[in-house]
Formats: structure tokens, sequence, C-alpha cells
């Protein structure tokens, strides 16, 4: 007598699986890879795992059905094979599907400019037309609502589905969420890491950010479990670092354009912004004092072959639109605003180099020895 698969399968449609109540071809337990040599049959079984207690019940059912409807003198008991089924690894979803590119701007050490960098550049965007969020990651020290005279806003909860998701306030066509408007702006935050990281991730998840071409994050400055936690979180689009032109300043910028550039985490560096690059009094328009020393930034951008987006330089109305909520950039036609929506355009094009030249972002995954 001759075997043929099809014999073989319907055989096998006999053996019903005693947990799940059904046949194991159906449950697509047998591998197609039956092979016959006269009256010795082999093909495997496939098993969620090797340990699975079903494994030798099976297997006996197996034999018994085959020689049952085949034939007493059919040879399989020492070929029937047993596989692990290989698991489909599922890409994650996106945590913000809505938002097209996120931008990272950090800096190596505080006191830089980096939230006046960030809010300026935010509201830059804005006016060329696009739809931009602002994300104020610096947990222990948020600024964005003092930046935009927010800070006696409250978000609203809106209902989506089974959620309950935080409605970002918006203001000079930026959206905004911060920790700062949550807690009362005189009390200082005393969190331990993880109260940190879980109060930003929340603020990522639950957020309603909508469409969004930029979602830029004011990161606290330095390197830390917050850093971290958003390339874990989130597919850093790429990152911008703000420095002064000063030794101090850009000793830690390097390390801040390192921590990206790193191995782990492997985030584009888009390029640096060097500010406070000088003062122009405003009686003496023309001239330039470099007080924390010149061409800093433009040097380190050079040597680490990284771009300069700009250089921005000390003006009184840039302190004192962030001390009003008003951003410099608002009045287009000033010095700041002209410098800022440059800015923009140079992040905009570095952007789309970026998107036309890398593999779209995943999120970093980091695993501690």
């Amino acid at each position: 007598m001759s075997y043929y698969p099809n014999l073989i399968i319907d055989a096998l449609r006999t053996v019903i699986h005693p947990e799940k109540g059904k046949d194991i071809v159906t449950l697509g337990m047998v591998e197609d890879d039956i092979r016959i040599e006269g009256k010795k049959v082999s093909f495997s079984l496939l098993f969620d795992r090797a340990t699975d207690p079903m494994v030798k019940p099976i297997r006996r059912a197996v034999v018994h059905a085959l020689k049952k409807h085949v034939g007493e003198d059919i040879d399989v008991e020492d070929s029937i094979y047993v596989k692990v089924k290989k698991r489909e690894v599922k890409e994650p979803e996106p945590v913000l599907p809505g938002v097209k590119n996120i931008i990272a701007v950090a800096s190596g050490k505080g006191g830089v400019g980096k939230s006046t960098v960030t809010s300026n550049l935010a509201v830059a965007l804005a006016q060329k037309g696009y739809k931009v969020g602002l994300l104020d990651a610096d947990i222990f020290g948020p600024s964005v609502p003092k930046m935009f005279d927010t800070e006696e806003s409250r978000p609203m909860l809106e209902k989506v589905g089974n959620r309950d998701m935080i409605v970002p306030i918006e203001k000079y066509g930026v959206k905004m969420l911060s920790i700062g408007y949550f807690v009362d702006p005189d009390d200082a935050l005393v969190w331990r890491g993880a109260m940190a990281t879980g109060a930003l991730k929340q603020l990522i998840s639950d957020g309603l950010w909508g469409e969004l071409d930029y979602l830029l994050l004011d990161m606290p400055p330095g390197t830390s479990d917050i850093h971290l936690t958003l390339v874990q979180t989130l597919a850093v689009t790429g990152a911008v670092i703000v420095s002064t032109p000063q030794d101090v300043a850009l000793a830690d910028a390097v390390k801040g354009i390192s921590m990206f550039q790193g191995e782990q985490i492997n985030v584009p560096v888009l390029g640096l912004v060097e500010n406070m690059a000088w003062f122009t009094p405003a009686e003496l328009p023309e001239n330039k004092y470099y007080i924390f020393g010149k061409d800093g930034c433009k040097n380190l951008a050079e040597s680490m072959n990284v771009p300069l987006l700009a250089q921005i330089p000390i003006v009184q109305s840039i302190r004192e639109g962030g001390d009003a909520g008003a951003p410099s950039a608002l009045n287009e036609d000033s010095v700041t605003g002209i410098a800022f929506a440059e800015l923009a355009d140079k992040v905009v094009e570095a952007i789309d180099n970026r998107n036309a030249s890398l593999p779209e972002t995943k999120i970093v995954e980091v695993t501690r020895k």
C-alpha cells in the first residue's frame, strides 16, 4: 500500500486537542513538512513551548490515529518531531500616531536658555503655519507656563473611548502640556525618579495632542533618567542642542551630543544652537560684544560634524518677553523675531534632510545589565 499526504492529514484531523477541543490540523499544529518514503512517514508537530504537558499524549494519539486510519504497518513512531511555534513579533503601535516629528531640545547644563529657545522655536514654527506641540519635560523645573503666561491655566479632561485624555493648553498656535499646570508654582517638586518619570509618561500618553507636524520636547538640563524615559517612550526624530559660547557650557554640550549619538540611544543630532552669542545694545545696533566668547558653538559644530542651526544674540526683549509670557518670536520684524524665524527654517530643513536620508525612528530599547 502506498501513502500520500492527504491521507495522513485526514487521519490527523481525527486527533482532538484535549484542552482546546479542536483537531490538531485546524489548530495549525501540523507542520507542512510531511515526507513519505515507502511505509516510513515523518513530519513535525508544533507546540507553543517545548515543555507543553500535551506533547506526549498528543504524540501517542497521533501514532494511534495513523495506525488506525492509514495502516498498522505504517512506520511513524520515531519520526514525529516536536517543534516550538515561532512567535510573531508585533511592532509596537506608536504612542502618538498623529505626530509626524518629535524634536528633543536639550542642553548639557542649566542656564543656557534652552527653554527660551524651545518656546520661541515653537512659536516661530506655528507662525509659519505648522501644527506645533510643546511638552515641558523639565519635571523638576517647569518653565513653559511662565513663558506663555498660562500659569493659572488648568487642562481639561476629555473622554475618548474609555480613557480620560488631557486636553493641552493652547496659546499662540502652540499646544502645551507641563507638570507646572498641575502643581502650585510656588511649591518645590521633591519627587523620586520613578515618580517623575511616571508623571512624564502620563503627560505623553494621556495627552490629547491630535495631529501635529512638530512636537518639541523641552528637556531637563544634563543627562538623566528623564532623557532615558523619553527615548524609551517616544521615537524621537532628532535632537537640538542649545549652548552658550563659553567653554564650560560647551564641555557639557559635548556630553549632550554624545548621549544622543551613543550606541544605546542613537538619536540623530539635528544641530547646535548658540544662545547668547553676543550682546548688542539698543543704542548701538551695529556693535557686537562677545560676553561669553566668540563662535564657541560654531567651532564645536565644525569639530563634531553637526550643523550650526543659529546664533541667537543677547537682547533685552528676549528676557522681557519670557517674563511677560509673550515670546519675542511673536514680533517677526524684530532682530530676535527674525533670528528665531531663521532657526525655525533651519530646523525644518534639518528634519527634512534627516527623514530623507535615515530610516524611520523607533523607540529605543535599553537593557541594563
